[in-house]
């Protein structure tokens, strides 16, 4: 399981890709555009002009997309993936996506002789540069424990979550608790400042309390510098959080403050903040 291919090399991907071929991976890339990729060619990695061309001959072929209808495309059109993958390969989704499609490319790639994995990321372009994130994987046991090795290649918290989809419900599950967190990062922060406590103080005094967390350490000295720029963009926060709500709907779960999250960062993408980082939420409390 050495010749992977690599079919999104963005933000997220173009780290990733670095630390597989850090540690030997043979790594074929796929990207729209061959301008966006030249540094990870310089790096190493084989370039491909095609989804088909890029997978037919690799062990594994990894997806790091931005939405459910580019997998959608990638996967399912005629000449893609699906078709292109030889017969005994891997292939494993990294984007978060839908649970329900998820569990769509599981049962076709069976069904062609692949093994499929849904493991989406956490953990930020930070992590992914660090080799540091956080993957939650779906599907058989057997193909999971095949593929640590590539894995450990770029995550440090591994774990099998079960059957087909629930890697992805896992991150979506995850995504919640971030929207709730950031939230009250920013509720905070926005308190404090309006009483005239002094904000790094502020800081240093809730770091290693109850409150704590991981929100706190990142985007709060970010709010401070007013520094917006993405770790986790607003645009990709809102196809996450949508697609939790599709799936609490199905359920009838009431998550209301998920709901209410969801539209403070609305608002912000109205006002054209849709590039910027999460931690921009503090512009919807005026700061």
């Amino acid at each position: 399981m050495k010749k992977i291919a690599f079919i999104g090399v963005g933000r997220m991907g173009k780290p990733m890709v670095r630390n597989l071929l850090k540690l030997g991976f043979e790594v074929h890339i796929y990207s729209r555009s061959i301008m966006k990729v030249y540094d990870v060619i310089a790096n190493g990695a084989k370039y491909h002009n095609s989804v088909n061309d890029c997978v037919k001959n690799c062990d594994v072929a990894i997806t790091m997309l931005g939405i459910p209808k580019d997998l959608e495309e990638v996967y399912f059109a005629t000449g893609g993936l699906l078709d292109s993958a030889p017969v005994g390969s891997y292939v494993i989704d990294m984007t978060t996506s839908s649970p329900s499609l998820a569990k769509m490319i599981y049962d076709e790639g069976k069904r062609r002789g692949l093994h499929v994995l849904d493991a989406p990321v956490t953990g930020g372009e930070n992590a992914a540069k660090k080799a540091t994130l956080s993957i939650m994987a779906g599907g058989d046991e057997e193909d999971y424990k095949a593929c640590l090795p590539l894995f450990r290649a770029m995550g440090t918290n591994i774990n099998y979550m079960g059957e087909a989809g629930m890697g992805q419900h896992t991150k979506l599950a995850n995504q919640i608790m971030i929207a709730g967190t950031i939230s009250g990062v920013c509720e905070a922060m926005t308190y404090a400042r309006s009483k005239g406590i002094d904000m790094p103080r502020f800081l240093r005094a809730a770091s290693t309390g109850g409150a704590s967390s991981r929100q706190l350490d990142t985007a709060g000295p970010k709010i401070l510098d007013r520094d917006f720029t993405p770790g986790f963009a607003i645009k990709h926060f809102i196809k996450d959080m949508l697609l939790a709500i599709d799936e609490a709907n199905k359920d009838a779960l009431n998550l209301d403050v998920l709901v209410t999250v969801l539209s403070h960062y609305k608002k912000l993408e109205e006002d054209g903040f849709n590039e910027n980082g999460i931690q921009t939420l503090i512009k919807y409390y005026g700061g």
